[in-house]
């Protein structure tokens, strides 16, 4: 940015122009900041990419290859000495089994997952806490008319008797952090 000293007539500049500058820099600032962020998420977004298409291919060559290393087990077991349907019986049953093992696995990790029990306990007692609550009814406005000051009317004084409301939900919430 540039110094707002080294402008020539800068101590003639009035209030209005002072801010004017101040709000133009603002904003370039911000789109400049966007810019930079833009940049960011676009070479994140690239990189994420490759390497998702690294993961894919990569999983595609595994994928072949399995069908490869059966064949291979069938025929090191026929070489053993065993017949050829016995061997691919062998490697087929081995998966088999391989496969039901896996899915036990899974139904045993998928039982154990629950709700999440703090956080809807959390919603509710806010929910128990934000009913007690009721917005500040706000009466309507005629031009020329002004509204009398009575006690206990102004907001100030309707704050200060919700006070204890909003300081139960503030204990709700950092509680719930």
């Amino acid at each position: 940015m540039s110094d707002p000293g080294n402008n020539a007539g800068s101590a003639d500049r009035s209030l209005g122009q002072l801010v004017a500058a101040a709000t133009a820099e603002m904003s370039a600032l911000v789109h400049d900041e966007i810019a930079l962020a833009k940049a960011e998420v676009r070479q994140d977004v690239k990189r994420g990419v490759t390497g998702s298409v690294a993961f894919i291919i990569a999983g595609v060559l595994v994928l072949f290859a399995i069908p490869v290393l059966s064949f291979a087990a069938a025929y090191g077991i026929h070489y053993l000495g065993l017949g050829l349907a016995v061997s691919f019986t062998i490697v087929g049953a081995a998966f088999i089994v391989l496969g039901a093992l896996l899915a036990l696995f899974a139904i045993a990790k998928l039982k154990k997952v629950k709700p999440p029990e703090r956080s809807i306990a959390s919603a509710k007692q806010t929910a128990a806490v934000l009913q007690g609550v009721k917005p500040h009814p706000r009466p309507a406005v005629t031009a020329g008319a002004s509204r009398p000051a009575a006690v206990g009317s102004r907001p100030v004084d309707k704050a200060l008797e919700k006070s204890s409301v909003q300081d139960k939900a503030s204990a709700v919430a950092r509680s719930s952090t």
